[in-house]
């Protein structure tokens, strides 16, 4: 495989050599820029020692040119009938292992032991369950360059008043931002929306001290869960606790009881989740327990 099969017109035809259309359902768009190949290629910083974790392999063409530059790369191709062609052209490269499987169900550390790369084109409709599946995964990737649809690269780098629950998720373990933009065009099928690669610095420790993950999200989830309501009705709703112990806790951390749970950025949650911890001994004495 060259440079050529970048072009719409190849890709066609190596889909039609081996029957293949692309699925709607696996939300399958192959990428068919040059220009952004390279972007995302340069955003990785790659060097020979890297192992790199690749999602989503399709025809192979961001799996080549990472390939090139790189002593291993693990691609992950859920369908099936793309084995045959990642195979044919990907054999130049003995050190690209492919992986048919669902990455959800795959812990990472069970295929990479030494520090890993992520650089993926993320399949639009499982972003989400993707990012948190890495970033919580045992052995995490130490950065990661994702191509995601624009809408959700700019919800990944928001700031206070604009924050999600999958922002705070993702800058828990890292500092995401937007490294390059994409028309349509850039893949075939074209999807319907325009398209961002994000490079995600992952944190060796979080910046917030936080000693169980578990609980800290628990209250993150129960903040957003009612994203119209003030603080104070969310977080005692969501997590059985009486509005003026949450009150309390508001404001000890400095914050407005009447603020909403996208006002708050990661160190805001963190001392949050730390301040209701104080009650909870107290709270789960009558069955109530942060990590419920």
């Amino acid at each position: 495989m060259d440079d050529d099969v970048l072009r719409p017109s190849s890709v066609r035809r190596l889909l039609r050599k081996f029957g293949i259309r692309p699925s709607k359902q696996l939300g399958q768009n192959f990428l068919v820029s040059q220009r952004l190949r390279e972007r995302i290629i340069t955003a990785a910083e790659l060097c020979q020692q890297d192992v790199v974790l690749e999602i989503g392999a399709g025809l192979g063409t961001l799996t080549r040119s990472l390939a090139q530059r790189v002593r291993r790369v693990v691609a992950f191709e859920l369908d099936r009938r793309l084995i045959p062609i990642l195979h044919e052209e990907l054999a130049p490269y003995p050190h690209v292992e492919i992986v048919q499987a669902d990455i959800l169900t795959v812990e990472p550390a069970d295929l990479i032991s030494a520090p890993y790369k992520v650089v993926a084109n993320l399949p639009y409709y499982i972003t989400s369950a993707i990012l948190r599946h890495l970033l919580e995964a045992r052995q995490k990737p130490a950065l990661m360059v994702v191509t995601v649809q624009s809408e959700v690269g700019q919800r990944l780098v928001a700031g206070p008043g604009a924050m999600s629950l999958l922002a705070v998720s993702v800058q828990f373990y890292g500092q995401p931002s937007i490294v390059a933009k994409a028309a349509p065009g850039a893949f075939y099928p074209s999807p319907r929306v325009n398209s961002a690669v994000v490079r995600i610095d992952i944190h060796e420790q979080p910046p917030t001290p936080v000693d169980d993950v578990e609980a800290f999200f628990a209250v993150v989830r129960a903040g957003f869960a009612q994203r119209r309501k003030q603080l104070r009705n969310s977080l005692s709703q969501g997590l059985h606790l009486p509005v003026e112990k949450v009150v309390q806790a508001l404001r000890r951390c400095g914050l407005d009881e009447k603020q909403r749970a996208q006002e708050l950025g990661v160190r805001d949650w963190a001392c949050l989740y730390g301040e209701l911890l104080h009650d909870r001994a107290a709270e789960t004495a009558d069955g109530s327990d942060l990590r419920a």
